[in-house]
């Protein structure tokens, strides 16, 4: 991805949007986030690791659901981030995705942040 492009993807009920944000990159998925549409944010996450972006803001604002499947995306492109050097950092989680994180330990190996603002300003 260019840095300058703003992307997307979608799928059933997912859609994703990519933007440049000086060194990070946000990544906003939309809806459901499950086994049926897992790839739909996958495929930009690796695209955006590829393309030398290793700061990943994922702004979790707009999903409204999400399971293990979602979680082991995420999880997958934390650990090629900071193989990078950079991390995954989550933001704005409504209170049924924070669930799943809370219930599997893995808002542990995560930086989450309250606000889409507070996750860029870090």
């Amino acid at each position: 991805m260019d840095r300058g492009t703003v992307g997307s993807a979608q799928g059933g009920r997912l859609l994703v949007e990519v933007r440049a944000e000086g060194p990070s990159v946000v990544v906003t998925p939309a809806g459901e986030l499950d086994h049926h549409t897992a790839d739909v944010l996958r495929e930009p996450l690796e695209a955006c690791l590829d393309d030398g972006f290793s700061r990943l803001v994922v702004d979790c604002s707009r999903l409204e659901f999400m399971d293990s499947t979602g979680l082991n995306v995420l999880l997958g492109a934390r650990l090629k981030a900071e193989a990078a050097g950079g991390g995954v950092h989550l933001a704005a989680m409504q209170p049924v995705v924070a669930r799943v994180f809370e219930i599997t330990g893995a808002e542990a190996v995560f930086t989450v942040h309250d606000t889409l603002e507070a996750a860029l300003a870090d």
